[in-house]
């Protein structure tokens, strides 16, 4: 099969990761190949991809945008490390650079403030949807037998595919959503802004029904378009196929965000798929398992990296290096090693600032169990107000270090280094971190939600909580948190055991690849289905004045 990968990230070039969409960019394509596929990812330049020393320049496409006539280059993109039968090509215009004038770089995606959410990267994403649909119907690729569309930056294909005269011949080709997180959706005004569906397409004869948000209908949703029109659709783990499909409750309980509705009906149309994210198990990898004070003399050496000069140095990572140091003179070898590796969101560390029943934070519930001779070292970054809670409670607490920052080299030492991985996420499409400590024999703690709920399995090949309020969830955390201490100290062989259980816990990217084919890729579809429906009747544009949804 030829089958076309559309993604905002691709994992496989040096830049192109920013989270859990461009691993599996970087890891699924090499294992269709391993099952006599061919697959050719395509994802925007972002104003530097392009530039990489292995790009040649290969096409080029002219399409619409905002009504005017636009050319965008197609460049490959051949890694000094190929992958047979998969072929890497990055879409440059110069609209869909990032730059950030504060840094001096170009970035993945833009953050903008609240008032005026997706405004810079919807208009971003729709143009790079527009060059999508001309590559795919120029003479560059063989013909395509599947698109694979990746979370709302790539719904615009499936837009311009059902409404757009000029793509109706991509309705033959059978397409796949997946959707990664659900929470990101992209909605923007239907029209009245520049960021904005008509401003964008003025020649779109669309489906008011099929692209209106279900709250604001006067907007439209990217990622509820990416669900009603396409052939499958796809979730990175079984569980959160099933938690999707009911309302939220937040903060206890994160479910359809509003789609619930739309994801019902898919599954009613049989096109709604649960299939679990893989892991690369590469057997000549092998991480170097630090002992602890080497391991702090690593993240002294980052901090130092991080901030270049110490006249310039950031609050925060002066911290790291003066709490590694106060740490490595202090503690040579702790009873336990807790680790986390993890963006600084609400989603993955809400449960750590959030109070239990007795009034005390979920960390310092934690901080407390591991006692004098326990550690727990965390790294990341991400929003201010999450890092500011982190970056004071490792300064309270002695054995409590925030690793305020990001390298590979880092993580890569707390997923082999570490006794007890965490992972209280308040919500887990599918979660890959827990996996890399798994296949180094760390096993994790996990709040029992979509993938981490696949994948650890309490008392077996680790340990898992949950509650029904935010507040059981922060006991939950807590209480499973010490239960994992006082048996890691009383019981040291059903701890190795568990260990051995997590190191054997295997879930292969070829597995995964192979559920793909059988389920997503079948060329026999469905019968009446929404996207059926919708792409055999004469679309119809409709009117609808309502209330508008911010900027």
């Amino acid at each position: 099969m030829n089958i076309l990968f559309v993604a905002a990230e691709n994992g496989f070039l040096e830049g192109g990761k920013v989270g859990g969409i461009g691993d599996v960019i970087r890891h699924l394509p090499a294992a269709l190949a391993a099952h006599n596929c061919h697959v050719t990812v395509v994802a925007p330049s972002h104003g530097f991809l392009h530039r990489h020393s292995g790009a040649v320049k290969v096409h080029a496409v002219s399409f619409l945008f905002r009504g005017y006539p636009h050319t965008a280059e197609i460049y490959e993109v051949r890694p000094a490390t190929k992958q047979p039968a998969v072929t890497h090509l990055v879409i440059h215009h110069p609209a869909l650079g990032a730059f950030d004038s504060f840094t001096g770089k170009f970035n993945v995606y833009t953050d903008d403030p609240p008032d005026r959410p997706f405004f810079t990267d919807a208009a971003r994403f729709a143009l790079f949807g527009s060059a999508v649909c001309a590559t795919a119907c120029s003479t560059l690729l063989d013909k395509i037998d599947c698109i694979h569309l990746h979370d709302w930056h790539a719904a615009f294909v499936a837009l311009l595919r059902a409404f757009h005269p000029d793509y109706a011949e991509l309705k033959k080709i059978r397409l796949i959503y997946t959707i990664h997180n659900l929470a990101l959706q992209g909605v923007r005004p239907l029209r009245g802004n520049e960021s904005a569906l008509e401003a964008w397409f003025p020649e779109l004869n669309y489906d008011w029904s099929q692209v209106a948000d279900p709250r604001w209908p006067d907007c439209f949703n990217a990622m509820a378009i990416g669900i009603r029109l396409s052939d499958a659709v796809h979730t990175v783990s079984p569980s959160y196929a099933e938690e999707i499909q009911k309302p939220s409750q937040k903060p206890q309980f994160y479910g359809g965000e509003g789609l619930e509705s739309d994801l019902i009906q898919a599954r009613r149309d049989g096109r709604l798929f649960g299939i679990l994210n893989g892991c690369d198990y590469p057997p000549e990898r092998r991480a170097r398992r630090y002992q602890f004070p080497d391991m702090l003399d690593l993240f002294r050496s980052r901090a130092i990296r991080w901030t270049g000069v110490w006249d310039t140095v950031p609050t925060s990572q002066f911290m790291t290096y003066a709490r590694a140091l106060e740490l490595g003179q202090r503690v040579s070898s702790p009873s336990i090693l807790l680790t986390s590796v993890s963006r600084i969101v609400e989603q993955k560390v809400l449960l750590l600032r959030e109070s239990g029943s007795d009034g005390k934070s979920g960390l310092q519930g934690i901080l407390q169990a591991l006692g004098k001779n326990g550690c727990y070292l965390l790294l990341g970054n991400g929003d201010r107000e999450y890092e500011k809670f982190l970056i004071e409670m490792s300064s309270r607490f002695n054995n409590f270090l925030f690793i305020n920052g990001y390298s590979e080299e880092c993580a890569d030492a707390l997923y082999a280094g570490g006794d007890l991985f965490l992972m209280p996420s308040s919500f887990e499409p599918c979660g890959l971190s827990q996996m890399i400590a798994m296949r180094h024999g760390q096993p994790c703690l996990v709040h029992e939600v979509g993938g981490l709920k696949d994948t650890v399995q309490d008392g077996h090949n680790g340990f898992a909580f949950k509650g029904d309020s935010l507040q059981s969830q922060v006991d939950g955390l807590v209480q499973t948190a010490s239960q994992a201490v006082a048996l890691k100290e009383n019981n040291p062989e059903k701890w190795r055991k568990i260990c051995k259980k997590a190191a054997a816990t295997r879930y292969p990217w070829r597995d995964s690849a192979a559920q793909y084919l059988e389920k997503l890729y079948n060329p026999v579809k469905t019968t009446n289905s929404s996207a059926d429906r919708l792409l055999s009747d004469p679309p119809r544009k409709r009117r609808y004045s309502g209330r508008k949804k911010g900027n």
